[in-house]
């Protein structure tokens, strides 16, 4: 009598996106938007860090490979590009907010919240006044428990 085996589900991996002419910054950051769409940041990786080698001050493929640390929960990664890319351009609300998200993620509320409130004010967008609310909530919270 043979033994059978369980079923073992294939591991899920998005296919590599091969567009025609694929060469260059530009393909490398449409492709990894992509893969980052489809929640698949070690594939956009794969592609960000060859183009971020041949060039480094691409501000598209550096928020890119933050958005990827972040889904990855690589957060000291992640700030660093972040900060790079606030202190490039502070009126950038996305880089503001996600810069707040990472810190926030860290337990740095404190740090968190003068960049989720300026992205909140930059943009209007109801998750970025969400994020700004549950941050002061967390800072108060913290204070009373203090007293």
């Amino acid at each position: 009598m043979t033994e059978e085996m369980p079923f073992q589900p294939p591991a899920h991996r998005a296919p590599a996106i091969v567009f025609p002419g694929q060469s260059g910054p530009e393909e490398a950051y449409r492709a990894a938007y992509d893969l980052l769409a489809r929640r698949f940041p070690v594939e956009a990786l794969e592609l960000i860090e060859p183009a971020l080698a041949e060039d480094g001050g691409d501000r598209g493929l550096r928020s890119l490979r933050a958005w990827a640390y972040l889904l990855r929960a690589q957060l000291a990664r992640a700030e660093a590009d972040l900060r790079l890319l606030v202190e490039d351009d502070p009126s950038d609300a996305w880089a503001q907010h996600a810069l707040g998200r990472a810190l926030e993620r860290q337990s740095r509320e404190a740090e968190a919240l003068p960049h989720l409130r300026l992205a909140a004010a930059m943009s209007g967008d109801y998750d970025h006044e969400a994020a700004v609310h549950r941050v002061r909530r967390e800072l108060d919270r913290q204070a009373g428990s203090r007293d």
